[in-house]
């Protein structure tokens, strides 16, 4: 059964088209001209519980929007959505009080207060029992060292603490699904480690569903089995992250270390890419050819020193899905 389903969604929003100039200004004013985007058209994906997927696409493909959706924020224009079998529009005070949400760029902490007192307010706002309430917060702690930061007001925060603290308080009430926004934007190598460590956890642990927006390719390969992806408000991939690179990204770069290169090296279905004094690289398609064969090939004619087998890079495929698009 899903947790969450998505039938053929569509959103538009219309917008007022600025024209540059006093001319424009003016005419923006009186006889505005008016443009209808397609934030969302047709969109369709459905959730099983426990599952985490990277919902990615560039700025303005609809992310965010289906996000809002999903959380009953927004409206669709048609379609039908349901979250843990309700509709998040008309029974958004139950759903609300079953899902975490996080925008990476929008605080929901209180700003003047310490943020131990924040968590105070969100377990008074989700009524959450004493027990439940220590337990989870024993396990951010162990998780994300955040007793260390609950008596600095929020104010005092820096972008990695503060977004650990944004993380607890969407976790605090132990929700079904946790919605994450852009959870890692602008954090440094260490914070986004540990945010990415948390997810894991609290999704393995507790099994938590987890829908993740990213612009960041580390938290795709670290965090998401599966992607659905989104350009100009269509789906257009959705399925195994392993198969969208194997597919758009079939090539492998094998490079060896050796005596002497021998640059007139030829074998089917593959491509010398470069040589160097001691190294070569050749690129080959696995669909066709097997590591294991070339290597056999290659140590016929050269000696062979050492070897490393480079997979497809998951960048190059993210921006050959969003080029179909």
């Amino acid at each position: 059964m899903s947790i969450i389903k998505a039938v053929h969604l569509r959103k538009r929003f219309i917008v007022k088209k600025k024209e540059p100039g006093l001319k424009g200004a003016l005419k923006g004013i009186f006889a505005p001209k008016k443009i209808i985007i397609n934030a969302l058209d047709d969109v369709s994906f459905s959730m099983k519980k426990g599952e985490i997927i990277g919902l990615i696409g560039p700025n303005g493909a609809g992310k965010s929007t289906t996000i809002k959706i999903l959380t009953g924020i927004l409206q669709p224009l048609s379609g039908e959505v349901e979250v843990m079998g309700l509709n998040p529009q008309k029974k958004r005070a139950e759903v609300v009080s079953r899902i975490g949400v996080v925008f990476g760029q929008r605080s929901q902490l209180y700003w003047d207060i310490r943020l131990g007192e924040s968590f105070e307010l969100f377990r008074r706002i989700y009524r959450i029992p004493d027990e439940e309430y220590n337990a989870n917060l024993e396990l951010m702690d162990s998780l994300l060292g955040i007793r260390r930061l609950i008596d600095i007001p929020v104010r005092q925060l820096s972008l990695g603490q503060r977004m650990r603290g944004e993380i607890v308080s969407a976790v605090l009430h132990s929700p079904d699904i946790l919605f994450l926004d852009e959870p890692t934007i602008g954090l440094d190598i260490q914070a986004k480690r540990n945010i990415r460590k948390f997810i894991r956890e609290i999704n393995q642990k507790k099994k938590t569903t987890i829908i993740l927006t990213t612009h960041d390719l580390g938290d795709v390969q670290e965090l998401c089995p599966r992607l659905v992806v989104i350009n100009k408000g269509k789906i257009i991939e959705d399925g195994a992250l392993d198969a969208i690179v194997h597919r758009l990204a079939p090539e492998r770069i094998l490079q060896i270390d050796t005596d002497k290169v021998k640059k007139d090296f030829t074998y089917p279905h593959c491509k010398m890419i470069k040589c160097e004094e001691n190294k070569m690289w050749i690129s080959f398609n696995r669909e066709n050819v097997s590591a294991s064969k070339l290597i056999a090939a290659l140590s016929a004619e050269v000696r062979i020193n050492d070897l490393q087998v480079k997979e497809p890079d998951i960048e190059d495929a993210i921006e050959q899905i969003y080029g179909e698009g």
